[in-house]
C-alpha cells in the first residue's frame, strides 16, 4: 500500500512548510557543481506541490532563499537568481491551470529587478486562484521578519498593554496565513535555520535523510502519514485532548 493510500483525509494538515535542503550535497555525490543540485531540485518542487494539491493541503511554504544565502559564492547566488526567474516564468501557466495562488514572503526588495518583475507578474496572474496557496520564502529569515515587525510596532506607537501574540502575528510576513501544522526538513539536518521561528511554536517537525532533489510525491505523503500519528496537545495533557478540552489553533 502506498503512503498516499494510508492518508486520513480528515487529518491532513492545512499548512505544510518545507526547508528544501541538500541540493549541494546531492550534486557533489553525483560529481557535479552545486548549481546542478538546484536545477534538479526544481522537479522536487513540482512533485511536492502536486502532492500537496492531491492530499488536500491548502498552504505550502517553501524556504527557497534565506537572507544568509546572500553570503554564498557570487556565482552560485547569480545562478540561483537566474534559476528563480526561469522557473517562475516557466511554471506560471501550470500554476494558473491548477488554481494555485503564488505568494512571496521575505525582503523582496533585495531581489534583482528581473526576479521582482517576474514574481509580481506571477502573483498578479494567479491572484484569483484559491485551490492551494504556494508561499515562497525569498531573502527571508525569521529574525529579519521579527526585527521588521518590532520596528513597525514601535513606529506606530503602540502601548505595552496593546501587545499580544495575536498582534505580533499580524505584523509578520505570514499574517494572512495559518501557522504551519507540519514542518519538513530534508537531507538529514535537524535544525530550523532561522525559518518561521514564531509560526512553528506548535508545529510538528519531520526530518528525513532524503536530499531535496530526491524528494518526491511519495516522500511527501510519507511525511503526512507520520504527522497523522502525532498527538497534538498544545501544552494540554492527553486526557484533556481526548475529552475535548484542547485549545483552538490559528485559522483563517
Amino acid at each position: 500500500m502506498s503512503y498516499f493510500e494510508q492518508i486520513d483525509p480528515l487529518k491532513v494538515p492545512s499548512h505544510v512548510a518545507v526547508i528544501m535542503d541538500g541540493n549541494g550535497r546531492w550534486a557533489k555525490s553525483h560529481g557535479k557543481e552545486r548549481i546542478f543540485g538546484h536545477f534538479n531540485g526544481v522537479e522536487s518542487v513540482r512533485a511536492t506541490l502536486k502532492a500537496a494539491v492531491k492530499s488536500g493541503v491548502k498552504y505550502l511554504t517553501l524556504y527557497a532563499f534565506s537572507t544568509e544565502n546572500w553570503n554564498r559564492p557570487k556565482e552560485e547566488v547569480e545562478a540561483l537568481m537566474n534559476l528563480l526567474v526561469h522557473t517562475i516564468t516557466g511554471e506560471i501557466d501550470e500554476l494558473d491551470k491548477n488554481e494555485v495562488r503564488l505568494h512571496a514572503i521575505g525582503d523582496i526588495d533585495s531581489l534583482p529587478e528581473s526576479c521582482k518583475t517576474e514574481l509580481h507578474a506571477a502573483m498578479e496572474r494567479t491572484s484569483g486562484n484559491n485551490k492551494v496557496n504556494l508561499i515562497l520564502a525569498l531573502s527571508y529569515s525569521s529574525r529579519w521578519e521579527i526585527n521588521q515587525a518590532v520596528k513597525r510596532i514601535l513606529a506606530e506607537g503602540l502601548k505595552p498593554e496593546e501587545i499580544s501574540d495575536h498582534l505580533i502575528s499580524s505584523y509578520l510576513c505570514t499574517a494572512a496565513f495559518p501557522d504551519p501544522e507540519l514542518l519538513i526538513r530534508t537531507s538529514g539536518e535537524k535544525r530550523i535555520s532561522n525559518f518561521l521561528l514564531w509560526q512553528i511554536a506548535y508545529s510538528e517537525l519531520y526530518f528525513t535523510e532524503t536530499h531535496w532533489p530526491d524528494f518526491n510525491e511519495e516522500e511527501f505523503y510519507k511525511a503526512i502519514c507520520d504527522y497523522q500519528t502525532r498527538e497534538r496537545r498544545f501544552g494540554k495533557t492527553s486526557e484533556q485532548i481526548h475529552t475535548g478540552m484542547g485549545i483552538n489553533e490559528k485559522t483563517t
